[in-house]
């Protein structure tokens, strides 16, 4: 089953962060993310390019739409013409699957 088929699943205090062969896998399913390392935390982030405002806030209520129905919530830089959307798991500090799962529908909307 693809990532984007897929459910996020209840992320516990000490849940195991991906490991390289997990997030090579993964990455082979979304396209465009990069991790960037904050304050000593992995993110996916990407950037999301629209023709106008109103398309990139319409493409960032999808996110939060998304964001909701995973019960899983990013961090989303709304600007004249871009989006940037960042998935990490607050809870372990890092990466974990779900967060490669709302990667990957973000990609789908």
């Amino acid at each position: 089953m693809s990532l984007k088929e897929n459910k996020c699943e209840a992320c516990r205090i000490g849940a195991p962060l991906v490991n390289a062969a997990e997030k090579e896998e993964f990455f082979k399913e979304i396209d465009g993310w990069s991790i960037t390392k904050l304050e000593n935390v992995e993110r996916l982030v990407k950037v999301f390019k629209f023709s106008d405002y109103l398309e990139a806030a319409t493409f960032s209520n999808a996110v939060a739409m998304l964001a909701e129905e995973e019960d899983h919530h990013p961090k989303i830089v709304l600007e004249w013409g871009a989006v940037e959307v960042s998935w990490w798991s607050h809870k372990i500090g890092g990466l974990h699957r779900n967060d490669f799962i709302c990667a990957a529908k973000t990609d789908a909307l």
